[in-house]
């Protein structure tokens, strides 16, 4: 009786797909965690892992992706609201899952660097140092500019020319919503006490970049890398990582 009731409330239990988890050591002595953007799923760290797993400086990293809610092979289900509260329910269960021992950082992608400084402002006494990639910076004053509603429409549109059906989608339209257009997220980006690092590209027209200097002026323990690059996960962004992890390694 008691362990169906514990496979029961197993079964109730959010948690996200793990679809990487590779060290090239038996013994890792630093965990990194992905976590990719909207309208995408943790394919899309492909060609970074591929960089990543060949640094010989990095052989003792452990490197672990996941799929969020409604993404590649997470869940699915129109009872959930993909809002902060399911995604970091999942994520935090699915952490918990791995059992670490050893310190951990995350790299998130656009929306997921909205996932994980939400997490780390949450859960900060685990967490060693965030890196994002391309992380849209917007203050609660550009909501309420038009330029920006022509900017999130043209973001869409590009979305559109992949895949139309995608905007229908509950799970993308509650995360543009409740996660990517939360207001508060640019006060838990300015707040957080974890060493973070953004890398940008400058050709990047959706992050609104033109926030960045007053933000990493207001918190020291952010600092940011410029590349020439756009916004998607490109080489350029994540050839600056070794450097970053190595730092921790032999800190």
């Amino acid at each position: 009786m008691l362990l169906s009731k514990r496979k029961e409330e197993q079964s109730k239990r959010l948690t996200l797909k793990k679809t990487h988890d590779h060290c090239n050591s038996k013994n890792p002595k630093l965990a990194v965690i992905l976590i990719h953007g909207i309208a995408s799923d943790s394919s899309a760290f492909k060609h970074a892992l591929k960089n990543l797993e060949a640094k010989k400086n990095l052989t003792d990293v452990r490197f672990i992706t996941f799929d969020l809610l409604g993404s590649g092979k997470s869940l699915k289900d129109d009872n959930l609201n993909y809002d902060y509260k399911d995604q970091l329910e999942a994520l935090h269960n699915s952490i918990e899952d791995l059992s670490l021992n050893i310190p951990v950082v995350f790299i998130g992608h656009s929306l997921g660097t909205f996932i994980v400084t939400h997490y780390a402002a949450k859960y900060k006494s685990t967490i060693e140092s965030l890196i994002l990639l391309s992380p849209p910076v917007y203050t609660k004053k550009d909501f309420k500019n038009p330029a920006f509603e022509v900017a999130i429409k043209m973001f869409k549109d590009a979305i559109a020319l992949r895949n139309r059906k995608i905007l229908e989608d509950k799970a993308f339209k509650n995360s543009m919503e409740k996660i990517a257009l939360n207001p508060d997220n640019y006060d838990v980006l300015l707040n957080l006490k974890i060493p973070t690092t953004l890398i940008y590209g400058s050709k990047d027209q959706i992050i609104a970049s033109f926030n960045y200097p007053k933000l990493l002026k207001a918190n020291s323990n952010l600092k940011a890398i410029e590349t020439d690059g756009h916004h998607g996960i490109t080489h350029d962004k994540y050839d600056k990582i070794p450097k970053i992890l190595e730092e921790i390694l032999n800190a």
